[in-house]
């Protein structure tokens, strides 16, 4: 099962990973035209109902492979308003194969005609609401035909992760979907074909660029829609902190606050002017500073917990008493990861271990990423939490999901790496759920680090990564 954003990413992966979408979309064509063969016989008539995006496309080239039934394909649009490039290009093969083709420019003049089957390509699973001129018109046509009808990917006007409506929908007796089931499917009353498109299994098992896509942001976004994100850390170490809050300034969060211990919160601030740093008393967080940190956090979108923080009793005590009162979303690093087993919490967490501090908490890891994986996930369950294992290859898990970061360098091992890397997450949980917002962090720290290393062939420091993120991050085009 794969909701409609993951499949968006998976595809961009697959791309990545030498397969173009181009070719999956030839495979999915040829898996909608198997499906039509099998409904009707030779010589029927099929009408082909074809958005101008890759939906519509994938259906362009079943048109192809369906030469000895009486194919019609309606376009709704005009052709120069298709899209993407690999549909147009699958448009303009169509019409040089002279095969039977109609634009659709006014919705009052649809002719669907009398067909045996009708094709609905209208729409695929990235859209969501009610549907518009013509694919309103369109839909009725289809659900007054005296016709079966078999969707590509999903009905048109279906949300393919809820299976709901938002107003007229087509209603589809069959749909053939790609790679994966979708959440909304299983509440239809139809038939439902899961074809394998040749979707490499590492584009949804390893991050990748198509990850990045969920962090568009709305053009009418305002400050804080992005998160306001609160670091606690500091007093045995002070670039620590300073770096987890600049991190997760250069990952996209608006505001970026640090809670210290007084006698270092100067020095804290004076790593940058962009943090907003509040001191409490003493050498150290301890228990007596809780209260007054839940009342500070709960106005946070999220808390990086444990940045130079130091091992000492009354620290891990007051790490322990937060937690166990604290019920927002908050990235545990460093020193503080060991309190996580033993605390009962409402709070979500990401935790950020490498493989010796998961060990500390009573996990296993292995040499092999592949076995890896499965006890990392094991713990994960375990725990009731998302984990970020980092690592040559870097695992992630929680739920009953995992993947695999491979981004990232040798030089990386050097200090405050982490400490980019558990800020960034901050920022991504304060917009994504735990497990995206801790894969995104992992590959985008890694890549971040890739570029500075290309940069500087060796000699990393921290910092190289913050300069890096904001083009580490920076998305793909669908």
């Amino acid at each position: 099962m794969i909701t409609s954003r993951r499949m968006a990413a998976v595809d961009v992966n697959a791309e990545a990973l030498g397969v173009p979408r181009k070719q999956l979309m030839e495979s999915s064509g040829n898996a909608v035209a198997r499906v039509c063969r099998d409904l009707v016989d030779p010589g029927a008539t099929v009408a082909i109902v074809a958005g101008r995006g890759n939906n519509g496309g994938d259906a362009l080239v079943a048109a192809r492979f369906l030469q000895v039934y009486d194919v019609t394909v309606h376009l709704l649009g005009r052709p120069e308003t298709i899209a993407t490039d690999i549909a147009r290009e699958n448009w303009d093969a169509l019409v040089a194969s002279e095969l039977d083709h109609r634009t659709v420019t006014d919705s009052a003049a649809f002719d669907l005609g009398d067909p045996d089957l009708v094709v609905d390509a209208m729409l695929g699973t990235g859209v969501t609401g009610s549907l518009r001129e013509p694919e309103a018109t369109a839909a009725k046509a289809i659900n007054d035909a005296d016709a079966s009808v078999l969707a590509v990917d999903v009905p048109s006007g279906i949300d393919a992760d809820t299976g709901e409506a938002a107003g007229d929908a087509v209603d589809a007796d069959h749909v053939v979907t790609f790679h994966d089931d979708k959440p909304g499917l299983g509440d239809l009353d139809c038939d439902v074909t899961v074809a394998d498109i040749g979707i490499p299994a590492a584009a949804e098992r390893f991050t990748g660029p198509g990850d990045l896509l969920a962090l568009r942001r709305d053009a009418q976004s305002h400050k804080g829609d992005h998160g306001d994100v609160l670091v606690v850390g500091g007093g045995p170490y002070t670039g620590a902190p300073a770096l987890a809050a600049q991190a997760a300034l250069r990952a996209g969060a608006d505001l970026a606050r640090v809670a210290c211990p007084e006698h270092v919160a100067r020095e804290v601030q004076g790593y940058s002017e962009n943090l907003i740093v509040r001191g409490f008393a003493g050498d150290r967080l301890a228990p007596e500073h809780v209260p007054d940190l839940l009342g500070f956090a709960a106005d946070r979108d999220v808390v990086v917990f444990g940045p130079g923080l130091g091992d000492d009793d009354d620290s891990l005590d007051a790490v322990r008493a937060f937690l166990d009162s604290y019920d927002g979303t908050a990235v545990v690093d460093a020193d503080a990861l060991q309190v996580v087993p033993d605390v009962d919490t409402e709070a979500t967490l990401i935790c950020t271990p490498h493989q010796g501090e998961l060990r500390q908490m009573g996990g296993e890891t292995d040499a092999d990423w592949d076995v890896r994986r499965d006890l990392v996930s094991d713990f994960a369950a375990d725990l009731g939490h998302t984990l970020l294992v980092k690592g040559a290859y870097d695992v992630i898990a929680g739920g009953d999901e995992s993947r695999v970061n491979r981004t990232g360098n040798p030089g990386m091992t050097v200090g405050g790496t982490g400490d980019v890397l558990a800020g960034a997450t901050g920022a991504l949980a304060a917009v994504l759920p735990p497990l995206d917002a801790a894969a995104v962090a992992a590959y985008a720290n890694g890549r971040a680090g890739d570029l500075a290393a290309d940069e500087f062939d060796g000699g990393l420091v921290a910092t190289d990564l913050l300069e890096r993120l904001p083009e580490a991050l920076r998305g793909v085009d669908e």
